[in-house]
């Protein structure tokens, strides 16, 4: 029993050094991006909880929770939560959207960009990256939510001056 309580005030320890580590690094990460505080502050809850879980996780197995039978618990609490949230998996799939696109977007707020959709013109100016969506301004004032599960799964143009040098046409044939 004395081992266990040795391990576990050695977790302690580790997860607070880890966690002043992982909290450099996240802020100087925000800092580069240049985000809305409401992301930046989204990014780094989501970072902040998942070192927790970790952390969790390995002080049940440090008491003597059997791996097979946490597992098993863990997996129905999952099949509970997914049939609960089945009809949700659009919105838990544009906040893992928006996550990537923190760290992977190519553009900008501010970027002329033209997303390639044969029935609709969505081009404009990107307003805002938000957790589920992108907000696309028109030339017209017209204002464009796009998803961002959707905008990760088409080409995105960035425009020179509001024109493209490249027709959706050419993308769509090759």
């Amino acid at each position: 029993m004395e081992l266990n309580i040795l391990i576990t005030l050695g977790l302690v320890v580790l997860y607070f050094i880890t966690r002043t580590i992982l909290y450099f690094v996240v802020r100087k990460l925000l800092d580069a991006k240049d985000a809305p505080m409401q992301r930046k502050a989204m990014v780094k809850k989501f970072l902040t909880t998942v070192h927790l879980g970790a952390y969790l996780f390995a002080g049940l197995l440090v008491f003597g929770i059997d791996y097979a039978n946490l597992m098993v618990f863990l997996s129905s609490t999952f099949a509970v939560l997914g049939v609960a949230l089945f009809a949700q998996w659009s919105i838990l799939s544009n906040i893992t959207a928006g996550v990537l696109i923190f760290f992977n977007f190519p553009y900008r707020v501010g970027d002329h960009i033209k997303v390639i959709n044969k029935d609709f013109d969505i081009s404009g100016v990107i307003e805002e990256i938000s957790t589920f969506h992108v907000l696309i301004k028109k030339s017209d004032g017209d204002l464009i939510t796009y998803p961002n599960s959707m905008i990760l799964q088409v080409p995105v143009i960035l425009l020179a001056n509001g024109e493209s040098k490249v027709k959706p046409e050419q993308i769509e044939s090759d």
